[in-house]
């Protein structure tokens, strides 16, 4: 299937590992140029070699971190000035701590907001403008499945998350009349090398092996596995994609089924 990505421009934040970096590798085997970045010159000039290296796509890697609204603009004035223009916007980054009320301080509450929030806000309200000009655009937020059903280990990331989803919907009734679609991917537990760190501090708390825990964990979900980070990078391809034109304002869960919550 041609997702008709030739000459487009994709914009994928927090791209050195993980879920970033296989949403860019997935965008570049469709043709699309791709500007990445990372709070990691090493990691991210490493991952965007790779990346142009596996599929001949122009990659082009910049060191930003997007808790940071000065360097936010400075990347996506530099993307457009080399591209000329924005086609799709991927927002990502890590997950805030984890802790309890009693535990997670204001500071950590609001260093979390910046991460989490702040940076789709910032890098969305950066990017409409190119994309209303050219009357097509694709705006796609990986968020997690706790967004919808909230972990009590993850209560910063299950108390900022929903808000995401919320302001998903509301721009994409607002832009769809201008070609531009607005959607969100909420992975499960996907084999990330932040997964890796959740399973040996979870393995420890409860004295037994990151291996047995992650049997464990597989057990839970009906799929009988964790998630790829190349499944969640199909996804964010096909929603970037001409033949997801129609669809706009929707969570797409990729869990295996592990979330209950009616979508």
């Amino acid at each position: 299937m041609d997702f008709g990505l030739q000459n487009k421009v994709a914009l994928v934040a927090a791209a050195s590992e993980g879920l970033g970096k296989a949403s860019a590798l997935a965008l570049a085997k469709e043709g699309a140029a791709v500007a990445v970045c990372s709070r990691r010159e090493q990691e991210i000039r490493a991952a965007a070699a790779e990346i142009h290296s596996a599929t001949g796509s122009t990659v082009h890697p910049f060191v930003c971190d997007v808790s940071n609204a000065s360097d936010i603009k400075r990347w996506v004035d530099d993307a457009a000035q080399k591209f000329g223009t924005i086609h799709i916007l991927v927002n990502n980054a890590g997950g805030p701590p984890t802790g309890s009320i009693s535990s997670l301080t204001d500071e950590q509450w609001e260093a979390g907001f910046e991460l989490t929030m702040m940076s789709v806000v910032r890098l969305t309200r950066a990017v409409l403008p190119l994309m209303e000009q050219q009357r097509w655009g694709r705006v796609i937020t990986i968020a997690s499945f706790v967004a919808k059903e909230p972990l009590n280990e993850l209560l910063l990331s299950s108390s900022i998350r929903p808000g995401i989803l919320g302001m998903t919907k509301a721009l994409s009734s607002q832009y769809a009349s201008k070609g531009i679609t607005v959607n969100t991917v909420c992975p499960g537990y996907i084999l990330t090398k932040r997964q890796d760190e959740l399973l040996r501090s979870r393995a420890a708390q409860q004295n037994v092996s990151k291996e047995e825990y992650l049997r464990e964990q597989a057990r839970l979900i009906p799929a009988g596995r964790l998630g790829r980070p190349e499944e969640i990078g199909s996804v964010v391809a096909f929603l970037a994609s001409e033949h997801a034109g129609y669809i706009s304002g929707v969570n797409v869960m990729v869990d295996g089924g592990l979330a209950k919550a009616i979508h």
